[in-house]
């Protein structure tokens, strides 16, 4: 039988190319397009040219930009093919929580499989990741018996299966934290947050657009806002990062788009106000070489 080949968008995590190293499969194959995003078109004449069978892994918030893929095209595509679909939604996914920027990650339930990061937009530990199967026989591999940890007759009578739950057998039960956190705020209380993220990553988009001495890549899709001081060279982006970390002030992040270094920051603290986003345009500014 052929290899199972990865398809992926340019700006596919790179976790995506680690797991089919570890696995043995064959490098995936990044589909050109604009912005580095799945473009449907160019997987439609991948999938048609690849060798098959196929693995279309699609992203709901790409980590540079927080794109989302247009995950509905991508899955009437990878229903004509044939094609599985898993979508990375460790970003994006806490969308499904709000009903005002759900439409965002239309088609997420048609997936396969599907990755949620709860730390980002989701207020978690690091370690809250989910994964989820649109068929739960698909997790049947996992049903394995180890007689010392999941004996049937410890299972039967109400022990847990620890070799059925995680990958790691001996991982952290982050999912009580997920689940007390679900219990507290409930569905209403995460989509308030949602919904104030994305709201500050457009104020702050607003502030940077109306600086006259800074430049906006684009409107933020998520949380990700990129930015650059007007003139300022590549060199002189990864300094001011490094300036602002070193010296304990901010912490921004760095993106290449459109062939230029930008700054990032992703707003994720529903608490920071109109004061705090100010205060970080004038910490880039004051670190800008004159």
């Amino acid at each position: 039988r052929d290899s199972l080949q990865v398809v992926c968008g340019a700006a596919a995590h790179h976790s995506v190319r680690r797991a089919a190293w570890l696995l043995g499969l064959p490098e995936p194959f990044a589909v050109p397009g604009t912005g580095g995003g799945l473009d449907p078109a160019a997987l439609d004449g991948a999938l048609t040219e690849l060798p098959g069978p196929h693995l279309v892994v699609a992203t709901a918030g790409t980590t540079d930009t927080g794109q989302v893929d247009p995950l509905a095209d991508l899955a009437d595509l990878c229903a004509h093919h044939r094609a599985q679909l898993h979508v990375d939604a460790a970003y994006g996914g806490g969308l499904i929580f709000s009903d005002r920027h759900r439409a965002l990650v239309d088609g997420l339930d048609r997936a396969d499989s599907v990755s949620l990061d709860l730390h980002k937009m989701g207020w978690q530990p690091v370690a809250a990741g989910l994964f989820a199967v649109a068929d739960r026989e698909r997790l049947a591999p996992l049903a394995l018996t180890a007689d010392y940890l999941n004996a049937p007759d410890d299972t039967g009578a109400g022990l847990p299966d620890l070799l059925g739950r995680s990958l790691r057998t001996t991982r952290r039960p982050d999912i009580l934290k997920v689940a007390v956190t679900l219990a507290a705020l409930g569905r209403e209380g995460l989509a308030r947050l949602v919904d104030d993220s994305v709201n500050t990553a457009r104020s702050f988009a607003d502030r940077v657009a109306a600086h006259p001495r800074m430049e906006l890549w684009d409107r933020p899709a998520l949380t990700t806002v990129l930015f650059r001081p007007i003139g300022a060279d590549d060199g002189q982006i990864a300094a001011i990062r490094r300036t602002l970390l070193t010296e304990g002030r901010c912490v921004l992040g760095r993106a290449r788009a459109d062939g230029r270094l930008w700054l990032k920051a992703t707003l994720l603290n529903p608490h920071t106000t109109p004061e705090d986003l100010d205060r970080l345009i004038d910490l880039v500014e004051g670190s800008t070489p004159r």
